[in-house]
């Protein structure tokens, strides 16, 4: 299929409704069952996998994705089926999540490479807590603290892909307007600013600045993302109000992987975007 479209969005702007995560209530369900026959308690468990109780629990209840350790250490103690390892790739992530972005967060937590450009917010990998809330609260229909809550959380918890094992090689390219705008006020801005500069430091991070004055732009349909398999297959994705689309024919993502190349060579190198960013946070 060339594309698939689904219903909810990337959780960077935050607007679509979140949808339960029923794949990780069955999966811990499974665990527990499979806990239970093995004679073990919680403690237990959690002692031979490495994990506290707490983490054994809310895996269980459905709270937590499981960490690539938890599934492979869990095997041996829980039958050595490897039912654990065949079901954790099709798990989508815990609630907050918006429905029509969680195909692509499962292609993402597998993926060797990661590209984004973004033209409307900063992308959710790179959020601050604050900035997540400012652009959630923002964002209609009304929400009430459970529900952004578990929209910010779910945005933050994505965030562990920086420090996934194999490591994933990670692009980044944001417009400098994003920042100008000043989402949330300074004091907002400025942990941004301070959270991006870390994170351009990071060895599998490249993070580029579309300056403002660019007539040349590749972008101008709009935000990307690109990804490519642990066998080397590329995806793209892109999204609108209400609705997001997974891009598989090669024709197509060809076409945007050409795009991203052309936005690469257009935005500021590494280095000056880093010191473009001490400029901006050095002026508020």
């Amino acid at each position: 299929m060339a594309y698939e479209r689904t219903d909810c969005g990337t959780g960077a702007a935050g607007g679509a409704e979140p949808g339960a995560s029923d794949s990780l209530r069955t999966f811990g369900a499974f665990v527990q069952a499979l806990r239970e026959h093995a004679g073990l308690s919680r403690e237990e468990f959690g002692t031979l996998v490495g994990f506290s109780k707490h983490t054994v629990a809310s895996v269980e209840q459905g709270r937590r994705m499981p960490d690539p350790d938890f599934v492979e250490g869990g095997e041996p103690h829980l039958g050595n089926t490897g039912a654990l390892r065949a079901a954790a790739p099709h798990l989508s992530r815990k609630a907050g999540l918006a429905s029509w972005f969680r195909q692509w967060a499962r292609l993402e937590a597998q993926a060797a490479t990661l590209w984004t450009y973004e033209c409307r917010v900063i992308p959710g990998l790179l959020q601050t807590e604050r900035y997540a809330r400012a652009v959630t609260e923002s964002v209609p229909p009304v929400k009430d603290e459970e529900q952004v809550a578990k929209q910010v959380g779910a945005r933050l918890e994505r965030q562990r892909l920086f420090a996934r094992k194999p490591p994933i090689a990670i692009s980044f390219i944001i417009e400098q307007a994003l920042i100008e705008r000043g989402t949330g006020g300074p004091d907002v801005t400025r942990e941004l600013l301070d959270s991006l500069l870390e994170r351009s430091l990071q060895y599998n991070v490249e993070l580029q600045i579309m300056p403002s004055y660019q007539p040349d732009h590749a972008g101008f349909d709009g935000p990307l993302m690109l990804l490519e398999s642990p066998d080397n297959k590329w995806f793209g994705y892109a999204e609108g109000q209400r609705g997001g689309m997974l891009i598989s024919d090669p024709k197509e993502v060809s076409i945007m992987l050409q795009r991203y190349a052309r936005l690469r060579s257009q935005a500021l190198t590494s280095e000056d975007s880093r010191s473009l960013l001490k400029r901006m946070r050095g002026a508020l």
